[in-house]
């Protein structure tokens, strides 16, 4: 039977933000073998998307609902699904890992389980990936981490065949060909600065207002240029990662000239208007490179393993302030640069191009769907025995006893909340946000007095 002419497959996606969501349901359309049904499901919490959030995701499902942990691992054990991909931070993984074990022990198949990383890991990186294990595929989404990935497993003892390489899913757009390009509705555009803010780097007042100050004073000293601050989120919304000190309210206290502006929106499109990429660390970063934009990877704060920039040594993009005021523009390394998943057409070593990244994933999945008799149970690294001390913690957070069992009292309603319980929600999620950017940092401040 031709594969246009076969069933969709039915793939659901479990996220607990909104940019896992936009790599968790892009990634399952670029792997699956063929066409997809996608049922996606966002995690109860701090940092649940907003409505505008996914909006500016872009990315639709074919049904989207808000769950518990227990509400979704009850869904699975209900439903079918043929792939399942888990977007989410390493405990929630292996809570799933676990709690999953337990709704299919007395189903005869189970769908493909699929995990992997948003973006640039710089952190954390043997504990992320153990909790990640389990999965049938962990995806890499360079080759530079999938050799790490790899030497990870193998180095605790743990099976590395799950690691595939990949590439980040969200990587595409027109190449850049230089700037002043006439555009089809705007003619001829100034020349466009663009700094891509990240939630929680740098996360101190003092180096966040100085990489505010050097972007305004750049606008300043470049009249004739445009220069955009990237933002993520608005006050009062989360991402990935707590922000304490929104951008926003930083910029109400100085006075920027008439040239700097504050944007959202998906940034693709903003790499659209792009001739200069600026960033401490962002993925944004890998964006575009990928489409051959100047991108530089700010030193001013120091190349430190906290701000996540070391990743790009080797890169050629590291530079400061002083030097873009200058007019400098650094060169990207072709062979760093292929190694990260992000170059397009042919590299100087003849790696794979973009287009064919995902090949290896298909084939792989395509392989397990069709195994006979089904796959075997979900074998994580992380047991009773082999973590005691540290894996019943994970669990429990999502409400999970030490077998993967609901604990009595868990969270989970059978049908959708009241206006009540919905007002109710609401109110104590704004509560904890203003805890997040209000409190905290002046209890951090009075601590350093």
């Amino acid at each position: 039977m031709p594969a246009s002419a076969m069933k969709p497959l039915r793939v659901a996606v479990l996220a607990d933000s909104d940019t896992r969501w936009k790599w968790g349901a892009l990634t399952a359309n670029r792997i699956a073998p063929r066409e997809v049904r996608l049922d996606g499901y966002l995690l109860r919490g701090r940092a649940t998307p907003t409505a505008r959030q996914l909006g500016e995701v872009g990315v639709r499902a074919d049904s989207l609902r808000e769950v518990t942990a227990v509400e979704f691992l009850r869904a699975m054990g209900e439903e079918s699904y043929d792939i399942l991909v888990l977007a989410l931070v390493g405990g929630g993984v292996q809570a799933m890992l676990h709690g999953l074990n337990r709704a299919w022990e007395d189903r005869p198949g189970r769908p493909v389980v699929v995990t992997g990383y948003v973006g640039v890991v710089y952190e954390k990186l043997a504990d992320g990936l153990l909790l990640r294990h389990g999965a049938d595929l962990v995806l890499a989404n360079s080759r530079q981490d999938a050799d790490r990935f790899r030497a990870v497993y193998e180095g605790v003892g743990a099976g590395a065949d799950a690691v595939t390489e990949v590439a980040l899913p969200f990587l595409g757009g027109a190449p850049y060909s230089g700037g002043n390009n006439p555009s089809a509705k705007q003619g001829r555009r100034p020349y466009t600065v663009v700094f891509a803010a990240q939630p929680s780097v740098p996360d101190s007042r003092r180096d966040r207002t100085y990489l505010l100050n050097r972007l305004v004073e750049h606008a300043r000293r470049h009249p004739g240029r445009e220069v955009l601050l990237k933002l993520r989120s608005k006050p009062g919304e989360h991402t990935t990662h707590l922000e304490e000190l929104p951008y926003q309210k930083l910029v109400q206290r100085l006075d920027p000239p008439a040239n700097f502006r504050l944007v959202y929106g998906h940034m693709g499109e903003v790499l659209d208007r792009t001739d200069l990429l600026v960033t401490v660390s962002s993925t944004a970063a890998l964006e575009s490179l990928h489409r051959r934009i100047p991108t530089v990877v700010l030193t001013d704060l120091g190349i430190r393993e906290a701000l996540g920039n070391h990743h790009f040594v080797g890169s050629g993009c590291l530079a400061s302030w002083d030097q873009l005021d200058a007019g400098h523009l650094p060169r990207p390394d072709g062979e760093w640069v292929a190694r990260q998943g992000v170059a397009t057409g042919t590299t100087p070593s003849g790696a794979g191009t973009y287009e064919t990244a995902f090949d290896t994933a298909r084939e792989r999945i395509g392989d397990l769907l069709a195994r006979p008799g089904g796959l075997p149970p979900l074998s994580p690294y992380y047991t009773p025995v082999t973590a005691p001390g540290y894996l019943p913690g994970i669990l429990a957070r999502h409400h999970l006893g030490p077998d993967g069992t609901p604990l009595p009292g868990a969270p989970a309603a059978d049908r959708e909340p009241g206006p009540v319980r919905q007002i109710v929600r609401r109110a104590a999620r704004g509560a904890y946000r203003h805890g997040v950017q209000r409190v905290a940092p002046v209890i951090r401040r009075m601590g350093e007095l």
